[in-house]
């Protein structure tokens, strides 16, 4: 099993003067503690949750990712997920492979379809109805993918029209994989099964996660798609260092479900937490799966 840390919070410690080296600090322990990937979110206000407020810290999240990039040798690195309103999808491409050619082949596409809609009207973002974000949800992994292909000429769609879809450098390898975050299941997952190279969904319950992969799997006969060839990850929102047994307990289960990553949340000071993370969880994770 997996490890993913997933750095959704940027207010400890309070001094902005220390985001930076903190940053630093827990992604280097985390890159050498056996931590498989490093995650940060794409938004431009701090979520509104029972846990932070919208004028919190809050980082762009692929000048983020670059930082990291240069500071650490193993982990992949991406956004959990890229929020398919906030970047055309040719320079989406563009910045994915620039992380990829500076990481050393290491980034991963998260790709969701958006929904904060404070941060997109507070910053001049258009909001556009549901249905419209997953249809430039479905062009947007099209233009990626044919960028990161052999094909440079255009790309017609209905909300999106390029005259060349060139990229160069190319990624480092095949291409960047591309995750698919949530779990919808008429459309996010119907997604993941004709372009997805993973999905994300949440730790709700083992029941309520098996039906969602029940009913990927059902999109995916319909696609003609492997559904083995589909990594099945999990985000945590827990706290797992107060809760160890348990989550290790869960963590068995899904994994018989098919699950083989898992993403967890720091709930305290980054540093600290990823401390512990290393010595207490990675090692019991990999007895896992």
């Amino acid at each position: 099993m997996k490890l993913g840390l997933h750095y959704w919070n940027y207010s400890q410690p309070a001094d902005p003067a220390l985001i930076a080296p903190t940053l630093a600090e827990a992604a280097r322990i985390a890159d050498q503690g056996g931590v498989a990937s490093f995650t940060v979110m794409d938004h431009y206000f701090q979520m509104e949750t029972p846990q932070s407020t919208a004028d919190e810290p809050m980082l762009e999240g692929y000048t983020a990712l670059g930082y990291v990039a240069a500071l650490t040798q193993r982990m992949t690195l991406g956004l959990m997920v890229t929020g398919v309103m906030y970047r055309h999808p040719g320079l989406l491409a563009k910045i994915v492979t620039s992380l990829d050619v500076l990481s050393g082949g290491r980034a991963v596409l998260g790709l969701g379809a958006s929904w904060y809609e404070r941060e997109q009207r507070g910053l001049g973002v258009p909001v556009v109805p549901v249905a419209e974000r997953f249809e430039r949800l479905e062009e947007t992994l099209q233009i990626c993918l044919q960028m990161w292909s052999e094909e440079n000429g255009p790309y017609e769609g209905r909300h999106y029209r390029l005259a060349e879809t060139l990229c160069m450098p190319e990624p480092i390898g095949e291409r960047p994989p591309i995750m698919i975050g949530g779990g919808g299941e008429k459309k996010t997952l119907w997604l993941v099964a004709r372009y997805g190279d993973a999905c994300n969904l949440f730790a709700t319950d083992v029941d309520e996660v098996a039906h969602k992969l029940d009913v990927l799997r059902v999109h995916c006969a319909a696609a003609g798609r492997d559904y083995d060839s589909i990594e099945k990850t999990l985000m945590f929102n827990r706290p797992v260092l107060d809760e160890t047994d348990a989550f290790l307990s869960d963590v068995e289960e899904y994994a018989e479900l098919g699950i083989t990553a898992v993403q967890v949340l720091p709930d305290r000071h980054p540093v600290s937490f990823t401390e512990q993370l290393a010595a207490r969880i990675v090692p019991r994770l990999d007895t896992i799966g």
